[in-house]
């Protein structure tokens, strides 16, 4: 067995080599160009549309769905409608027991390890991307190099359009079986993702409290469904996100459809910390968010900040569009193993697009 000074000495040197690779080739890349149309390695394939209709009854709003994607009870009771109703019927329709489908609700609020993109032209266009990284610390597979629940996670990715009286409310990218949202947009209105924020207080505390009974804080996943459902305007939605009580810090990405209505929410759960906005007359014609807090070095083993900076920078605001903001997404470690999907997003115009992504060794784990 190594002794204490021995395997702290081991230990730092792995980390060390970790955080000096991650910015080296091949862990790294030149700013890649022309991915898009999306084809090649790094492109597992397109994503599957589904209609959620939501003159149904909460039980039934998923079962077509489920029929197709589909191979703790003491929590009932506690969680706002329709989602449990929700969560029933789709209990119900795949014979997976209710508390299971309880916890995949509950598991996403907190590992999300994700890259989200806001920019706008010099027309004062804006668009939205961002990628889906989901896995980390679930399970390596030593076999393949990759993942296990980012790879379990990639057939079950969906488009969902939700409509009410047969016209579209809102669209959203998420998984078979998840009620809640975490990236999604309001056609003509606003676009909206969700980013983890890692806190002392996190969602752990909020969930324990809610568990005991104190319920006066929101889910975030239901809170953003709430807002694409119901908010009617991007100064609304940025309302309710910076003020609402939530159960776990975040990032909320907010777009909008007009100049300067783009900016990046840090919460912790009671309040609102800062919101940065685009400002393009000063120059900021982009707002890029990962996991840490912009005023804050991003933690040193996990840089994805710097690089997505590097290549829009390099894009320039004359160039951006969805082409490139896709090569910016594409490039690594932007792009890494625990990435399940890429959304792009055009308010303005309607288009909703998400791609199944894979990442070839050599790629970083995160």
């Amino acid at each position: 067995m190594l002794g204490g000074s021995r395997l702290t000495f081991v230990l730092l040197s792995a980390a060390v080599t970790c955080a000096v690779a991650q910015h080296a080739p091949p862990w790294t890349e030149d700013c890649r160009k022309s991915t898009y149309p999306p084809s090649g390695p790094t492109y597992r394939g397109p994503v599957p549309w589904y209609t959620i209709n939501l003159d149904l009854p909460p039980y039934k709003r998923w079962h077509e769905l489920m029929v197709d994607k589909a191979p703790a009870p003491g929590l009932l009771g506690n969680f706002p409608g329709p989602f449990e109703e929700e969560m029933k019927g789709i209990a119900a329709v795949t014979g997976i027991p209710l508390g299971e489908i309880i916890s995949y609700n509950i598991f996403y609020e907190f590992f999300t390890i994700c890259t989200s993109i806001i920019t706008e032209d010099k027309g004062g266009h804006l668009l939205h991307g961002r990628n889906m990284d989901f896995g980390i610390f679930l399970g390596w597979n030593i076999n393949n190099n990759t993942w296990v629940i980012t790879e379990q996670l990639k057939p079950l990715t969906v488009n969902l359009d939700f409509r009410r009286n047969n016209r579209t409310v809102f669209k959203v990218a998420s998984f078979a079986g998840y009620v809640g949202v975490l990236t999604g947009f309001k056609p003509g209105l606003f676009s909206l993702t969700l980013n983890e924020r890692f806190s002392s207080n996190g969602g752990y505390v909020g969930i324990l409290e809610w568990i005991w009974g104190k319920k006066d804080a929101k889910w975030i996943g239901f809170i953003i469904r709430s807002v694409l459902e119901n908010s009617t305007s991007y100064e609304e939605a940025k309302n309710i996100l910076t003020k609402t009580k939530i159960l776990a810090p975040a990032y909320f990405i907010l777009g909008g459809n007009m100049s300067g209505e783009g900016c990046v929410i840090t919460r912790d759960r009671k309040q609102s910390l800062d919101v940065y906005e685009l400002d393009p007359k000063q120059g900021r014609w982009y707002v890029v968010q990962t996991n840490y807090d912009r005023w804050k070095n991003a933690f040193f083993l996990d840089d994805r900040r710097t690089p997505a900076k590097a290549c829009l920078n390099k894009t320039t605001q004359e160039n951006i569009s969805l082409a490139t903001m896709y090569d910016v997404l594409s490039t690594k470690p932007v792009l890494n193993k625990l990435t399940v999907f890429t959304t792009l997003i055009d308010v303005t115009k309607g288009q909703f697009e998400t791609y199944l992504r894979d990442c070839p060794d050599p790629c970083i784990g995160w």
